[in-house]
């Protein structure tokens, strides 16, 4: 329907802009019915595509909801072994790659691989007529393969009025002016890249892809195409203001008018740093999950202009939240025991509305018998109803038997002029069972020790949220949305001779 709607009212303005190919809304509606036909024919249950961001993605994304069955984007990222078990759950199905990732794979049987080539030749060579797509909003729209971090990935499953209530929620239909573009260059198997596609097709908006991301080739595109829009997960935005300072150059991208970014958690610095590098352009921070069909809470430009002009610690720090609920959607905030938790108290982060799917293909929903679903992360609601997130569940530390959340001492600690990145981890304890560890990444030519930082922590917390182990890095592991990989730093503290890289003479 999105789709549809945007091919009716702006037939000719350009869809999609791959480096020379472009192809209209009109062209991107043909495309998707031709290759439906194609995957009717074939009579796979799923169509997957494991690959970067080309336009063969959008064209399988619609083209998936004409022909009735999921689509299944895969983390190109992931290793062979990984690969070949995902792909094995979706079979029988039609797969979509380029022939550099699937040549090592052992493709098991009943998935059809397609190369990319192929299937752009197949979609637009010639149109179908225009048949209707087949099934009913309750059917399952996308499956996305969960990161499996502690565990077997699980397969989130999205159903078309997940979705559509999402884009209605939050895009108003045709919205975007012909000059309009989006520079999508989030993984097309992230939700992020996936909603940029659905709401940028319900607005109108031209879509501008990058395959690989780096700072300077991301200023170069934006210049050069005219971009008004972009998604950004927080380390793009930290590399983007490094390359400015550290180059001395402008950004110089005129028409750019508004960033949206999330996926992880940003740094107060960075996202000040990138206000005052690009001052004509509006900073917005979005909250959402896979399950949640995306963004379920917004920040929006006032509020970072407020926090960066407020002298008020109270309207500074609103900086550091996730903003408020999208009028579509409701938050609550329960303790250990279920109860509902007051402004300011910590405590476990549920969600619900039109959008939120909470769904898994082997474990069926997990909403519960009033439609909440439990995110898994814990955070707080303000007095003005601002949400501020402290990490996952899972990142808890449990300090004889007191609760306590990595986020507010690395708030803390990032607070340290010399302390550029931290991430804090639980570390087992004999006494306490498990303590406060934490990595730092200091500024350059910045020092401080061990005993000053864990000063500095003490003179604002109380005495339990003092780390006891702190180690000195270079960087911290980020995944390529910008979540760091506290699994690693987990394991670096649990063995006594591990050695972080860059470490300054001495630390511990």
């Amino acid at each position: 329907m999105a789709l549809e709607m945007a091919a009716e009212c702006h037939p000719q303005r350009i869809a999609i802009t791959s480096g020379d190919f472009k192809l209209s809304y009109e062209g991107l509606l043909g495309a998707a019915r031709t290759a439906a036909a194609a995957v009717r024919e074939s009579g796979c249950r799923f169509l997957g595509v494991l690959d970067v961001n080309s336009p063969a993605v959008p064209i399988a994304l619609f083209a998936a909801a004409y022909a009735g069955v999921p689509y299944v984007p895969i983390n190109y990222r992931l290793t062979k072994p990984e690969l070949e078990e995902l792909i094995g759950r979706i079979a029988p199905a039609v797969l979509i790659s380029s022939e550099s990732l699937v040549k090592p794979l052992a493709i098991p049987a009943g998935v059809q691989v397609i190369t990319r080539e192929a299937f752009l030749h197949l979609a637009l060579a010639s149109e179908v007529g225009t048949t209707p797509a087949t099934g009913d909003p309750q059917d399952i729209a996308i499956q996305v393969f969960t990161s499996g971090t502690t565990g077997r990935p699980k397969a989130a499953v999205l159903r078309h009025e997940h979705l559509m209530s999402y884009i209605l929620g939050t895009v108003e239909f045709g919205a975007a002016a012909e000059e309009d573009a989006i520079l999508i260059a989030v993984p097309p198997y992230h939700i992020a890249g996936i909603s940029a596609v659905l709401s940028s097709s319900y607005a109108g908006r031209r879509m501008v892809q990058l395959t690989n991301f780096d700072a300077a080739t991301w200023l170069k595109l934006a210049r050069e195409e005219n971009i008004t829009n972009a998604f950004l997960v927080p380390t793009m935005l930290s590399r983007i203001v490094d390359h400015l300072v550290q180059t001395g150059e402008t950004a110089d991208v005129p028409t750019l008018r508004a960033i949206a970014y999330g996926g992880g958690k940003m740094s107060l610095s960075v996202i000040e740093r990138a206000i005052q590098l690009l001052p004509g352009v509006d900073f917005t921070n979005a909250y959402g999950l896979t399950e949640t069909s995306s963004t379920i809470c917004l920040l929006d430009p006032e509020d970072h202009r407020a926090g960066v002009a407020s002298d008020d610690p109270a309207v500074r720090r609103r900086l550091g939240s996730v903003g408020k609920p999208v009028p579509s959607v409701e938050i609550q905030v329960r303790g250990e025991a279920g109860q509902l938790l007051g402004a300011g108290e910590s405590g476990d982060i549920f969600v619900r509305g039109g959008q939120v799917a909470g769904e898994y293909l082997e474990l069926g929903s997990m909403l519960d018998a009033d439609g909440w679903f439990p995110t898994r992360d814990r955070g707080h609601v303000d007095e003005f109803g601002y949400l501020y997130l402290e990490g996952r569940a899972d990142d808890v530390i449990v300090r004889g038997g007191e609760n306590i959340s990595p986020g507010e001492i690395e708030d803390v600690l990032l607070g340290h002029p010399a302390v550029s990145d931290v991430a804090v981890v639980a570390v087992a304890d004999e006494q306490w069972g498990e303590t406060v560890g934490a990595v730092v990444v200091l500024r350059d030519h910045s020092p401080a020790t061990i005993a000053e930082l864990q000063d500095w922590v003490r003179e604002r917390l109380r005495s339990s949220r003092v780390p006891t182990k702190i180690r000195f890095a270079e960087q911290l592991p980020y995944n390529e949305m910008g979540k760091v990989l506290r699994r690693v730093l987990k394991q670096k503290f649990g063995s006594p001779a591990a050695r972080l890289v860059g470490r300054p003479k001495g630390a511990d």
